[in-house]
């Protein structure tokens, strides 16, 4: 749930809106978060199908934070004792419980338990760092099915008239496009709109120059939406761990021998709400012992 800075505002770059299934999952966000953070996206929607045909999504609530995705994060943050710009490098044994080394000499705890939420190659990193091969190694099928994604957020002067706010394209570049200035909260002058390149095509890109990468996926959206607007403004961003492509889905991983857990959409389906659950059913996992 990123966004970026641009002139006139932000941008949101990762998570483009959630989903709430799960009730609880909203009376969580009002309680912790504050209800005025966030609300529903009253966008159209709609996904390009092999023809290449535009057809629209099932209706359903999708919601995003206000102004800004980060909105929502800053809120459940407000009253905790968060440590920001702070790697750490070790897990270390300390009794029964454990003590962090960060990368700028420093040491926090001890804790009785850790629970890491960082994506699996960083997860399996740190956890390898501290000596807990094994642990580790459970991690190495969920690192394979992490894929990378190349995001652009293109400014245009004169509004670009689309069909939909939101839209899956079926594109050998694109995955994913949206009018971010259509979102509720935002003051835009213009139009922001959000690219997301498709996984193989950001994998195959991985390492190439931000302009190229930006230039291309420009094009492409041009291409998608049959306009030749240029945008007067662009900012790009490179997601290494932005989507799992596993079906494996098992919620979280408690390991009772040594305290440590692990959370993430990325064991539980890949969406915002798949996080709260992830982390939902650790916490009463560790809450029952």
């Amino acid at each position: 749930m990123a966004a970026k800075r641009v002139s006139g505002g932000s941008a949101d770059i990762g998570a483009q809106y959630f989903t709430a299934r799960n009730p609880s999952f909203i009376s969580f966000l009002n309680h912790h978060a504050g209800e005025q953070r966030f609300g529903v996206w009253p966008g159209r929607f709609g996904y390009q199908n092999d023809d290449g045909e535009w057809e629209a999504f099932p209706d359903d609530s999708r919601y995003v934070g206000i102004p800004r995705m980060t909105a929502i994060t800053r809120g459940l943050s407000s009253s905790l004792d968060v440590k920001s710009e702070t790697r750490i490098q070790h897990l270390v044994r300390s009794g029964r419980g454990w003590t962090l080394q960060g990368s700028n000499g420093a040491t926090y705890g001890p804790f009785d338990a850790i629970i890491v939420t960082a994506p699996p190659a960083q997860a399996q990193e740190l956890l390898s760092n501290s000596e807990l091969k094994m642990l580790a190694d459970t991690l190495d099928e969920s690192v394979r099915h992490i894929q990378p994604c190349w995001a652009t957020a293109a400014h245009f002067a004169a509004p670009l008239e689309q069909p939909y706010e939101g839209m899956r394209c079926h594109d050998e570049v694109l995955y994913w496009v949206a009018n971010n200035s259509s979102k509720p909260g935002r003051e835009d002058q213009g139009q922001w709109w959000v690219l997301h390149a498709n996984p193989e095509w950001s994998r195959r890109h991985q390492d190439a120059e931000p302009e190229k990468v930006t230039a291309e996926m420009v094009a492409a959206f041009q291409r998608v939406i049959g306009s030749e607007n240029t945008p007067d403004e662009v900012v790009s961003h490179r997601w290494l761990y932005a989507k799992s492509s596993s079906t494996d889905n098992p919620g979280f991983h408690w390991f009772e021998d040594q305290c440590i857990g692990l959370a993430g959409d990325w064991l539980n389906g890949g969406r915002v709400e798949g996080a709260f659950e992830s982390a939902k059913g650790l916490a009463e996992k560790i809450l029952s012992r």
